[in-house]
């Protein structure tokens, strides 16, 4: 009896995990679905709420936030960044700033901030967090070029984690982002020539990495 018990109990323990191994795969398959429907649903670039005012430390590199930062992309998610927050532009690869003079100057500059923050807390995925850089981008008036060549710079070349709980980024080690001699201007004649959109951008970025 004991032993039939003990079966028993075994099987109804196999069936649960089953069953939820199951249910992750349709909860994982649901979530591709969406991600591919977002693009559908997007309502032109978004929008932000409030200018952003920063103070410059003293080591010429690292801005303050002095006021909330608040954008609403294009699929009705919202992006804060908190006063306070100390952004530097890290997130973006230092060899593609040449593009946007700077990640802090003209129209990039709310983008960067709120990526800067976003990639720190690494509360969403680096490719949820790369798109909301790009739409921010062009909510800020960026032209489709310019901002697809930086997507293409953060999915070729990003600081990016593997899952949510990752460890901090450690900012006193240098990150080597081996650009080669040369990929700024060919990605540039590509974008161009070709009109990509984002996902045959990711495919691209994924093949040189």
């Amino acid at each position: 009896m004991l032993l039939l018990l003990s079966l028993t109990a075994c099987g109804g323990g196999g069936e649960r995990r089953n069953l939820e191994r199951e249910a992750a795969k349709t909860q994982a398959k649901l979530d591709r679905q969406a991600r591919k429907a977002k693009p559908a649903r997007a309502a032109g670039w978004g929008y932000f709420s409030g200018p952003v005012e920063t103070r410059w430390e003293t080591d010429g590199v690292t801005m303050v936030l002095l006021n909330e930062l608040r954008y609403t992309d294009p699929y009705g998610e919202v992006w804060v960044a908190a006063p306070g927050s100390r952004v530097d532009g890290a997130s973006i690869p230092r060899a593609f700033w040449s593009i946007m003079g700077g990640p802090f100057e003209g129209k990039y500059r709310k983008a960067s901030v709120l990526h800067d923050v976003a990639y720190e807390q690494q509360r969403r995925s680096p490719k949820e967090v790369d798109l909301m850089f790009y739409n921010a981008m062009r909510a800020s008036g960026v032209g489709a070029v310019t901002a697809k060549t930086m997507y293409y710079a953060l999915a070729r070349h990003g600081r990016h984690w593997k899952h949510k709980q990752a460890r901090p980024v450690n900012r006193d080690v240098a990150r080597e982002t081996a650009v080669a001699p040369g990929e700024l201007n060919e990605i540039q004649r590509w974008i161009q020539t070709n009109d990509p959109d984002l996902d045959q951008i990711d495919a691209r970025a994924g093949a040189g990495r």
